[in-house]
């Protein structure tokens, strides 16, 4: 079916060449000899008559209610506000109205955009001067993390100014990783921006108040007040998404160009190398009617940001949980290991973003105020689990040997790989010469080893005392001493090599392992020359005699009588 534009163009084609008259071509064409007129006056098809715009009689009685119901939407709740439909289903209901929908719906279209009600927002274009204007938000995104699927949350700072942001990776989006963002970013950008505009996030505000009135949080002002910038808070809800627009198409356009596919990584460190990388390949990326790219104005704008503080930020926040009866802390919904000797009492917490640093009072040490770091967990991103170690257990286990083969503390060992083969060979041998409990009581000392030193010299001595089929923990100890004194760091690490996979012909040196009680009882004199003289005082029993004195001082009136007193009383 050929347009109307066509068909013009054809009558005023024949009519030219042809030299029809008008019946003619309304004949060839099929249309009204009107049409062909029109064709032959203008070259452009006239635009057709709007219908007529009807009087609406059946609703003139109801409009006053739907003013009314208008009216009344405007100090309603937004999504509780009437729609077109709602308000026609009223009026039928309530006031038996014969009126078709659309006439109520053109009606309250023509009303609402004449109260304001449910028309687009218009939004002016700002300008922004350097190092003034940045915006802070988190977004969500999902990574393989050591093989897991795990949802993780991207923190974007970007300055207004010349459009470079900066991306950190968390696996949670809490007050300790707002702020651990912020010190990264400004770290990252070499200098601080006066103002940032936030949303309500409840890292940062405690109360929405009337207006642009914001209560704030604690550890928020700390930060502002630490490194000197204003914050700007948006209005709540969608109605502010617009006052800090370029964050929020930044996170959606960063996500889509740079995590899809989804990474893979082994660890959350890794998936912010990753981020930084893709951060330097954006500073070639041109925004939309900028000249240069978003690297050089970031290079125009950088010296216009305040200088950073000469100190540290503390992003970390403190809290203080007790200690339950399995030597365990729940922090964030997960559970983590402390020394068993702090069952029972409640310790300082330092939760960071990636770590969780666990303080307790010092041994002997007067005051509370004296805390020493006593557990360093990496954070667990999983809700209801436990991260056990093996070292915060070994003093109850040596009075429980028993409950070492089934300890989950032993099971996270050996899955990361803390507790090698080194060990088990160890063990085995233990338990087969001097029994499971004995065997057992072996290992843990040969674990307390770790406290002192090196895992790498701790496992050297274990494979050179199972070769010669030492089982004995004072040879662990002796033969990692004389490895970490005697070897350097890549014999070790060729002879450890060889060793875990083959224990039994390791050769770490020349030395032979000299078992301590066979050289004790061969030459007991030579192991007594060789000790230290002994500069000790002589024992003494005169305490004894004033014991004897008091005695004598108070006989026991039940006992015996002394036979001096039976002698005098003959005499007398």
């Amino acid at each position: 079916m050929r347009g109307r534009m066509e068909l013009f163009e054809a009558i005023r084609r024949d009519a030219r060449r042809e030299g029809l008259s008008i019946r003619e071509l309304a004949r060839r064409h099929q249309v009204h000899r009107r049409t062909v007129r029109q064709a032959l006056k203008a070259p452009t098809p006239p635009p057709r008559k709007a219908p007529p715009v009807r009087a609406g009689l059946a609703l003139e009685e109801f409009k006053p209610v739907i003013d009314a119901i208008l009216a009344a939407d405007l100090q309603a709740p937004r999504k509780q506000r009437h729609t077109a439909r709602r308000i026609w289903q009223r009026l039928v209901t309530e006031h038996g109205a014969q009126v078709s929908e659309a006439t109520v719906y053109r009606y309250v279209r023509r009303c609402k955009a004449e109260l304001g009600l449910g028309g687009v927002e218009v939004a002016v274009v700002q300008e922004h001067a350097p190092g003034v204007d940045a915006e802070v938000d988190f977004g969500e995104f999902f990574a393989v993390v050591a093989g897991t699927m795990t949802k993780c949350q991207l923190f974007v700072l970007r300055l207004s100014g010349s459009g470079k942001a900066v991306h950190v990776a968390f696996t949670s989006a809490g007050q300790e990783a707002f702020l651990e963002g912020h010190v990264r970013a400004f770290e990252a950008l070499g200098g601080v921006p006066e103002r940032i505009k936030y949303d309500n996030l409840k890292s940062a505000v405690v109360r929405v108040l009337q207006g642009r009135g914001r209560q704030e949080a604690d550890r928020f002002l700390e930060l502002r007040s630490h490194y000197g910038f204003d914050s700007f808070f948006c209005r709540p809800g969608l109605e502010g998404a617009h006052e800090k627009g370029g964050v929020e198409g930044e996170i959606g356009r960063f996500r889509r160009r740079h995590l899809v596919p989804v990474p893979e990584v082994e660890s959350v460190t890794e998936l912010n190398a990753l981020l930084a990388r893709a951060g330097h390949l954006d500073d070639a990326r041109h925004l939309p009617g900028r000249a240069h790219p978003i690297g050089a104005e970031f290079a125009e704008e950088q010296p216009a940001l305040q200088a950073l503080p000469p100190a540290a930020f503390e992003a970390g926040i403190t809290l203080f949980p007790r200690v339950d009866r399995h030597a365990r802390i729940t922090v964030r919904c997960h559970q983590y290991s402390v020394p068993a000797r702090l069952v029972g009492r409640q310790v300082r917490v330092l939760l960071r973003a990636h770590e969780v640093l666990v303080y307790a009072a010092a041994p002997g040490a007067a005051g509370s105020s004296a805390r020493v770091e006593v557990a360093h967990h990496e954070r667990s991103p999983r809700k209801h689990g436990m991260t056990l170690v093996l070292d915060h257990y070994l003093e109850v286990l040596a009075r429980k040997p028993g409950a070492l083969p089934g300890a989950t503390a032993l099971a996270q060992a050996r899955r990361s790989g803390a507790f090698t083969s080194a060990h088990e060979a160890f063990w085995a041998a233990a338990r087969a010469a001097l029994g499971d409990a004995d065997g057992t009581r072996e290992l843990v000392e040969v674990l307390l080893l770790h406290r002192h030193l090196r895992a790498e010299h701790v496992v050297a001595g274990l494979l050179a005392a199972t070769s010669v089929g030492a089982v004995r923990a004072d040879v662990v100890a002796v033969e990692a001493r004389r490895i970490a004194q005697n070897t350097t760091a890549a014999d070790l690490a060729a002879a450890l090599d060889a060793g875990l996979g083959q224990p039994a012909v390791v050769d770490l040196s020349e030395r032979v392992v000299v078992r301590l009680t066979e050289r004790r009882l061969s030459d007991p004199a030579a192991v007594i020359a060789g000790l230290p003289a002994d500069t000790r005082p002589l024992p003494s029993v005169a305490h004894y005699d004033e014991l004897l004195r008091l005695r004598r001082a108070h006989p026991d009136p039940t006992g015996p009588t002394p036979a001096s007193a039976t002698t005098e009383g003959q005499v007398s």
